[in-house]
């Protein structure tokens, strides 16, 4: 795959090589794919992702390293400091960008004890995935049943977008249980069985947990 020179040559939702999975993007992660196909310009050549579980980071960094943008450490900030700081060091030496995915910033809440690695990571650009708009909670929807095989019709995506909770893995637990239920009930996911799954909520966005059906 050769590298896009701007975030609108992206045809997303991207299919990663292999198949199967895909980066769906939306307003909310434009400047983290801006950034990451600007890592000539990266300090030290190195950037930081960071954003909670399931939000898309493992991908975009196999994204990244098979563009030929760079390399990437997935789970760095679960990644032995000393192991790191080679690999950063490896990095610059051969001249390569390179991409670090972690559940929080360096500094903050990832702090890293080894001072030299410490150093070299808080210089580092610093890119945060931020919770998804309407648009992107949509296409994740979407995607999600998609890799199903579950159909969601417009409305009961335009019920569901305003009253799930504003994250990706909430989407994936969503087409999950409506996956799971539409099976077992051998029925078509309808609106009336979003609401079931949601537990009658009605009133506006929230965090949420699947009934016991």
């Amino acid at each position: 795959m050769s590298r896009p020179d701007t975030v609108s040559q992206i045809a997303l939702p991207l299919t990663l090589p292999g198949g199967g999975e895909s980066i769906v993007g939306g307003d909310s992660l434009q400047p983290v794919f801006a950034a990451l196909q600007a890592s000539a310009g990266w300090p030290y050549r190195t950037a930081v992702l960071s954003g909670p579980a399931r939000s898309g980071k493992s991908l975009m960094a196999r994204w990244f390293a098979d563009s030929g943008a760079g390399v990437a450490v997935d789970d760095a900030d679960r990644t032995d400091e000393v192991g790191l700081f080679h690999r950063w060091n490896r990095a610059q030496s051969e001249g390569q960008a390179l991409l670090l995915t972690a559940r929080q910033p360096v500094g903050a809440g990832w702090t890293v004890a080894l001072p030299d690695l410490a150093s070299r990571l808080g210089a580092a650009l610093q890119l945060v995935i931020a919770p998804p708009d309407d648009a992107l909670l949509r296409a994740l929807l979407g995607e999600q049943a998609r890799r199903r095989g579950l159909m969601l019709g417009e409305a009961v995506l335009d019920w569901l977008v305003p009253r799930i909770e504003r994250s990706h893995a909430a989407t994936e637990d969503m087409a999950s249980t409506l996956d799971r239920l539409s099976l077992e009930r051998k029925v078509p996911v309808t609106l009336a069985l979003a609401r079931e799954v949601l537990g009658g909520r009605v009133d506006g966005p929230g965090p949420w947990q699947p009934r016991l059906l």
